[in-house]
């Protein structure tokens, strides 16, 4: 693979998501494994769910002790839990889910170290159970599409008086741009690329989209993206100012931005969320105005939050032709309504079982479930991790099992809330083929 080729794959991959760092295990010499017996994980309601537990002490099979181990309704109790003897360094865990959903296993092991301190090392797995059988919540609010094209005509009084700054590019053959706009409330900000001497109505869009956190945009995300041949915009979520210094957002996230997600969370008009959909439509109008457009493709992809923001702007623009949501947020904030777990940022408070309905209400208008019944796009690649809890996977199928349009998901079976390899390649892949590259 030549330098630029793996220049590209840095750059596209790296504002889609950042993993989080491998932990060393402080009883490194104990090492304990768990997965579901069936290769794909999945399972019919009421079928016992089999997991294979595997435990290794300083190197060799463990033998005579005992494991404990407690299974989830996705991160929501069960009566599920107990003991089970190691032989062999195998042990077997049996559990079932009478309801489509996931089940998760915790084990632990435990030994005393050489100062006859004790010592656990903790391991998850994952299983589906019929999971594109588990069905929403809440219907969808009867003035839902009311709300969002009274939403969008106000974003239409907003002209859109882009700014749009050529900067240094960080590829050859690439030109870069530094892009503002204003929308409702906050502008957008964003880095904009596309390959040097691209002719008129030659390019496919791409607009990637970031995860929760406080940064500026991606100038080699966007970039490298354009070097497979994309008019390419990758957005930060908050319109904050490019290219400043790393502390600039750093203090951000610890001060005025830290609890962003929070704010006016029972208006659904001033929600944080709202502002921040809107903000994909007008970075849509921006890319749709660009000459070098070609007039066919749209494309929104980003995970975590970027997921949520994916699939908001399939359902709420109708030049969307594509997106990618990897481990989607937004999914199923009404969850606790049917005893499930809702997905990141479990914005509805909840207090003696019962949750706060005027926060409920106001974001049934900013439900990943309800925007996938909108969409008109031609398709849709989502991912799931089986053992997320940040995003969990009951949540994010829920969701995807309200498109109607042709669509695949990717069961990242020993994830959670984290992109695999396979992950992103299947994203990037789904994207490739939907423009025909």
């Amino acid at each position: 693979m030549n330098r630029l080729l793996l220049l590209v794959v840095a750059f596209l991959y790296a504002p889609l998501f950042a993993q989080a760092p491998s932990q060393v295990s402080p009883a490194a010499a104990l090492k304990v494994t768990a997965r579901a017996e069936r290769a794909d994980a999945t399972y019919q309601v009421g079928e016992k769910v089999s997991f294979a537990v595997s435990v290794e002490d300083k190197g060799k099979p463990a033998n005579g002790s005992l494991i404990d181990w407690v299974i989830v309704k996705d991160g929501l109790a069960t009566e599920q839990k107990g003991f089970s003897s190691v032989v062999d360094g195998k042990a077997t865990v049996v559990g079932s889910l009478n309801e489509p959903g996931f089940l998760q296993l915790k084990v632990t092991a435990h030994r005393l170290d050489a100062r006859s301190k004790p010592l656990a090392v903790s391991a998850m797995a994952g299983a589906a159970v019929e999971p594109t059988k588990i069905p929403r919540s809440l219907s969808v609010p009867d003035d839902f599409d009311a709300f969002w094209s009274g939403m969008n005509q106000k974003l239409a009084a907003v002209p859109v008086a882009a700014s749009i700054r050529s900067v240094k590019a960080p590829l050859p053959d690439v030109e870069s741009f530094d892009v503002t706009a204003p929308a409702l409330g906050l502008p957008i900000s964003a880095y904009m690329a596309k390959p040097v001497g691209a002719k008129p109505k030659s390019l496919p869009i791409i607009l990637t989209v970031h995860g929760a956190g406080v940064n500026d945009s991606s100038l080699g995300g966007s970039a490298g993206w354009a070097a497979r041949g994309f008019l390419a915009m990758d957005m930060n979520a908050h319109g904050l100012p490019n290219g400043k210094p790393k502390q600039f957002y750093a203090d951000l996230k610890v001060g005025a931005m830290k609890d962003y997600r929070y704010e006016h969370k029972n208006d659904r008009e001033k929600a944080y969320f709202t502002g921040m959909m809107l903000r994909l439509v007008r970075a849509i109008d921006v890319l749709t105005a660009q000459p070098e457009w070609d007039g066919k493709h749209v494309v929104v992809s980003g995970a975590s939050q970027g997921g949520y923001q994916a699939i908001a702007a399939a359902g709420i623009d109708g030049r969307v032709t594509f997106f990618a949501a990897g481990v989607p947020a937004g999914c199923d904030h009404s969850g606790m309504l049917v005893n499930r777990i809702a997905g990141w940022p479990k914005i509805v408070p909840v207090v003696d079982g019962k949750p706060d309905m005027a926060v409920l209400e106001a974001y049934r208008y900013l439900d990943c479930m309800n925007f996938a019944t909108r969409t008109k796009a031609k398709g849709a690649y989502f991912t799931v991790g089986f053992i997320d809890t940040t995003c969990p996977p009951t949540s994010i199928y829920a969701t995807y099992n309200q498109l109607t349009i042709p669509k695949e998901i990717y069961d990242d079976i020993p994830s959670g809330h984290s992109h695999s390899q396979r992950a992103r390649d299947g994203m990037t892949k789904a994207v490739l083929k939907h423009v025909g590259k």
